[in-house]
């Protein structure tokens, strides 16, 4: 197998650089009209037939032989069963990988709270947890114990009452590392099925399949697309678009580790971005020499350079402030400060989903055991979104208590309000409050 890169080259100097940038950064995660209807039709028909339909569109995607419902169903003993098919070093990685997640998840956990004014009005607001969760799991060749994890753990330390997973087995093929972090997680019910069909089972429920709040985890673009249409009938995460990274260097960091850096996203898929911001020409040479060097020695080198050449970047800027104003333009899922004071340059970092500090921190850390989450914004979407977290697993619902003093007073402000927009039913059920005027 011969490979070999060309990645892009370009500079902040140049008149063009937004614009070749633009171009670099341009994804497309609409679906095409063929996908849309064929998703459109899976879920009328799961809605209509519920568990039969599931059973069928997993004979004849999944080719599983399933005769009932009852066949794609995995108790909590088969979950307990995987962690006793795993070899006891993966237990132990997941089990401390599980602890760490939870440990810094448990941080983000949000209370209730309620404060009383002088007059006795209280407001406040309380917390509540989703009632029920559901949990997507790519299935097969593409399987995540990882994600699993960081979906499944975050809603039991919210305090969800019950986290479903659903997991594709493309012709049986059952993934024991997936079933056991789902055992270690705390995951409540397992259905062996995928696709547009499992979303649909999950944000309208089946006869088998518990209707959830929210649907959570990562997807090919048939699960995108069908949690765009559920959305609203049910909460999702996000429409999780190709990984990326974004590593800014002072040109200090060994140049193998770079490279080794941006392949941890590119081997994702075709589609994943990497991108190299750096002030110094010479590193940037180096780096390239690295890519050229180590690509031959990938697994998935194929894939890497598809991804590299296609929408990969080694960007020269005019120094450290500009690199940083490059990456918030860019606003990345992952960003790798690889230099010398990381600390100084945080404060400037105004959009990207997880920030890496330092020459020793890659941003393979963060996807497996580092702690937070890996769920993270996409295609630019940092700039207004937030990493998965406890708080997409709570709601809040606003806590108001009027004493007479206080109701009085306010519905002087309320009614001026209220009438000034010519809402007079809005206006006079205030002034009934109003202490000495019940009538108006």
């Amino acid at each position: 197998m011969t490979v070999s890169t060309a990645i892009a080259r370009l500079n902040a100097a140049d008149q063009d650089f937004a614009r070749h940038l633009d171009h670099l950064l341009s994804w497309e995660s609409v679906s095409d009209d063929a996908v849309n209807q064929r998703v459109l039709d899976i879920i009328k028909a799961v809605r209509e037939r519920g568990d039969q339909a599931l059973v069928e569109f997993t004979q004849r995607f999944d080719g599983v032989e399933a005769k009932t419902i009852d066949d794609l169903i995995l108790d909590r003993e088969r979950l307990e069963l995987a962690l006793t098919r795993i070899t006891p070093v993966q237990r132990e990685a997941l089990e401390k990988a599980a602890s760490r997640v939870r440990i810094y998840h448990e941080r983000q956990k949000q209370d209730s709270w309620q404060y009383t004014e002088a007059d006795g009005t209280v407001l406040g607001q309380k917390v509540t947890p989703l009632d029920r969760a559901g949990l997507y799991v790519p299935g097969g060749k593409a399987s995540y114990p990882s994600s699993v994890l960081m979906n499944a753990i975050p809603a039991k330390v919210a305090g969800v009452g019950e986290v479903v997973m659903v997991v594709p087995t493309p012709r049986g093929e059952v993934n024991e590392l997936v079933l056991a972090a789902a055992c270690i997680a705390g995951v409540d019910r397992v259905f062996t099925v995928g696709g547009a069909q499992a979303v649909a089972a999950l944000a309208y429920g089946t006869e088998s399949v518990p209707q959830v709040d929210k649907i959570v985890g990562p997807g090919n673009i048939y699960v995108a697309t069908a949690k765009r249409h559920v959305f609203g009938q049910v909460g999702i995460d996000m429409i999780a678009g190709p990984s990326e990274i974004l590593v800014v260097c002072d040109g200090q960091t060994d140049p193998d580790w770079i490279a080794m850096d941006l392949f941890s996203q590119a081997e994702h898929d075709e589609d994943a971005q990497a991108i190299l911001v750096s002030p110094d020409a010479a590193f940037l040479d180096r780096v390239a020499a690295s890519i050229d060097k180590l690509l031959p020695t990938m697994e998935r080198a194929e894939i890497i350079e598809k991804s590299i050449n296609g929408r990969g970047a080694l960007i020269q800027v005019r120094d450290m402030q500009q690199a940083i104003e490059v990456a918030n333009r860019i606003a990345p899922e992952h960003l790798e400060l690889s230099v010398a004071d990381p600390q100084a340059w945080l404060p400037h970092i105004r959009h990207a989903g997880a920030i890496f500090m330092g020459r020793h921190t890659s941003e393979a850390l963060g996807d497996y055991c580092a702690g937070p989450n890996h769920v993270l914004p996409t295609s630019g979407t940092a700039r207004f979104s937030s990493p998965l977290g406890v708080y997409d697993f709570q709601k809040r619902s606003s806590i108001i208590f009027c004493s007479e003093q206080g109701a009085s007073e306010l519905g002087h402000t309320a009614s001026v309000l209220a009438r000034g927009e010519s809402l007079t039913a809005h206006a006079r059920s205030a002034e009934y409050r109003i202490l000495n005027e019940k009538g108006n």
